[in-house]
């Protein structure tokens, strides 16, 4: 109820639960590669976990289709599927490829950071839907399913799942989605919460990875990517079996350099010990990231406007930072302030 509204009846909790859920869907953009996960289901006979594919969204961004009587394909699937993103076949492989073979099979990993991390993390939480992997773990995984399908694709447009072969095959019938299309604003509900002093950082998050590199935030884009082009969007990027997480992370390609942004957002002022998160973050990408993906690092800290910029807190900050850039071969960190005027959200870099 919170979409494109200021208020919510919701539980904090649920509502939050939902914004990631959003978020998931919002850092979508046309042309990423899709692959499906079967989850195991003894009583139908799935007896281990699968991933298919390949296919591209279509569009950027999911969209909404409520949960009430009306919702596309309710009745028949028998479950609710809010959030939807339009697709079509890309390299569609018919055999799947079992969670074992993608995830434990080791006999053609060198080092631990060839594993597919994303999807570990993601089985030991065992809680998220949608899940991005980075561009190595698809090269991988799509690799993986090459292999097990000798290479050959299905040649046609309309698919279906055979349940009891567990393949992909070919259907003549053709479906159109015929249900709602509802756009996703989340920042009338960010702009309430801030003017009431409620903890924000998944709308923050929603926001960002919804508007960054399309255009609609000129600011944004102009701080985060300046003239680079962006090759990959994560959010809530596991960063080890702690579960620590990474807020956003963003992939910049410019001819043959790369730049790898872990950025951490806070809905409050930043305070001295955010360095210790920021410094967690660049060990985990120098060992697992980089390896795959040569890349230079830049940290990224996005968080509410310090007004007073003489107190012990900022300039604590400040030391803290320059410590942090002295300490580390990374790029030096940009710290952005955000605050929130007229209903519009405004970002500056903080010189330092």
């Amino acid at each position: 109820d919170f979409n494109n509204n200021s208020n919510s009846s919701l539980n904090y909790a649920i509502e939050n639960n939902l914004v990631s859920m959003i978020s998931d869907s919002q850092r979508i953009r046309k042309g990423d590669y899709i692959i499906f996960y079967l989850q195991q289901n003894r009583a139908k006979k799935v007896y281990e976990g699968k991933f298919y594919g390949i296919f591209k969204a279509k569009d950027n961004h999911s969209f909404l289709d409520n949960n009430d009587k009306n919702q596309f394909l309710k009745q028949q699937l028998n479950k609710s599927l809010t959030f939807r993103t339009m697709i079509e076949p890309y390299k569609v492989y018919p055999i799947g490829v079992t969670e074992w073979e993608a995830l434990d099979e080791i006999k053609y990993i060198q080092s631990p950071n060839q594993m597919l991390w994303s999807l570990i993390y993601r089985k030991l939480r065992a809680n998220r839907g949608n899940t991005m992997i980075t561009i190595y773990e698809s090269e991988r995984l799509i690799k993986l399913i090459k292999d097990k399908n000798n290479s050959k694709t299905l040649n046609c447009n309309s698919l279906t799942f055979d349940t009891d072969k567990q393949e992909i095959i070919a259907d003549n019938a053709k479906y159109n989605y015929t249900g709602r299309k509802e756009n996703v604003n989340i920042l009338p509900r960010l702009i309430n919460k801030f003017s009431q002093g409620k903890s924000f950082e998944p709308h923050l998050q929603a926001y960002i990875v919804q508007n960054i590199g399309i255009k609609t935030h000129n600011n944004l884009d102009n701080l985060l990517v300046n003239n680079y082009d962006i090759e990959w969007i994560g959010n809530e990027v596991y960063c080890g079996v702690g579960m620590q997480k990474i807020d956003i992370m963003l992939s910049l390609i410019k001819e043959d350099e790369r730049i790898i942004e872990p950025i951490e957002l806070k809905s409050v002022c930043a305070t001295p010990d955010i360095i210790f998160q920021i410094q967690r973050y660049i060990d985990w990408i120098e060992q697992y990231y980089i390896p795959n993906r040569i890349s230079d690092i830049q940290p990224v800290i996005i968080s509410k406007k310090i007004s007073n910029k003489q107190s012990s807190n900022y300039t604590q900050l400040i030391n803290n930072l320059k410590n942090l850039n002295s300490k580390n071969n990374i790029l030096p960190l940009k710290y952005i302030e955000f605050d929130i005027n007229n209903n519009n959200i405004n970002f500056q870099q903080i010189i330092y």
